[in-house]
């Protein structure tokens, strides 16, 4: 199975005809029928590593001040029990453990929504562990690797940039222009990738153009899981690309 990286955006790319939505939907085309996902959202994370275990996980509407209808979305995808113990596996027992503390959020079933409309295709959540540093989660996501070759689809749901507070003050201000910092950070994010670089990924934060594009890194670490999972045989795509808002980059990548 090919990995991917969705650059996932507003909640609201779930139930809106738009540009993004529509290429999310074309992402469902290129990609096979996996046996199952696993996914690692932006919206899981503390401190710890765990697996949603359930057999029916809930739609989480993690999120606030949106219109009713997306908090009355569904995403009834059945969980893969088997799946989220084979991971705990190949993770090792004393990094990670099941959980029924959470379910699918937004990160995940706002873009499954668009890839897999008829949710006929069980899914698992990876959490992200806030303690371990960047280098850290990328050896994690090798052990991860295995899955391909069992027929998983891996998907890391984040954005390569997102710094929401210039975002909305931006687009309060009617300005939309793209800043430089943004446009480097993710060239040079981009760059990396392609080149299959993992050490220029894992300290990308560290600069200053980094701490502007991630103040928190939650939505930056999911695509250290899709590269990590992915090796230097694998072709990289950006199927999607362009920014939001100004600065909150739609950047998808695909490994095939």
């Amino acid at each position: 199975m090919p990995v991917l990286f969705v650059g996932h955006g507003s909640p609201m790319n779930a139930i809106e005809d738009n540009v993004w939505s529509r290429q999310f939907e074309g992402l469902g085309e290129r990609v096979p029928l996996p046996k199952a996902i696993l996914s690692v959202s932006a919206h899981w994370y503390g401190p710890g590593t765990y697996l949603t275990g359930d057999v029916k996980p809930r739609t989480i509407h993690d999120f606030g001040g949106f219109p009713r209808e997306l908090y009355e979305v569904q995403y009834p995808a059945a969980g893969a029990p088997d799946l989220a113990r084979r991971v705990v596996s190949l993770i090792g027992e004393r990094r990670a453990a099941l959980s029924q503390e959470w379910g699918l959020d937004h990160g995940t079933w706002s873009v499954l929504r668009r890839l897999r409309p008829q949710a006929d295709v069980p899914v698992v959540q990876l959490s992200i562990d806030s303690r371990l540093s960047p280098a850290d989660h990328l050896e994690m996501a090798k052990a991860l690797r295995p899955l391909r070759e069992e027929g998983v689809l891996i998907l890391g749901s984040g954005n390569i940039t997102h710094n929401l507070r210039h975002a909305f003050t931006s687009a309060h201000r009617g300005d939309l222009t793209t800043p430089a910092w943004a446009a480097r950070f993710d060239a040079d994010v981009a760059q990396a990738l392609t080149q299959h670089e993992t050490v220029p990924l894992a300290g990308a934060l560290q600069s200053e153009i980094g701490a502007a594009s991630h103040p928190s890194p939650d939505h930056y670490l999911p695509l250290l899981y899709a590269a990590g999972a992915s090796d230097e045989k694998d072709a990289v795509a950006f199927p999607i690309t362009g920014f939001d808002m100004g600065s909150l980059s739609m950047r998808s990548v695909a490994f095939e």
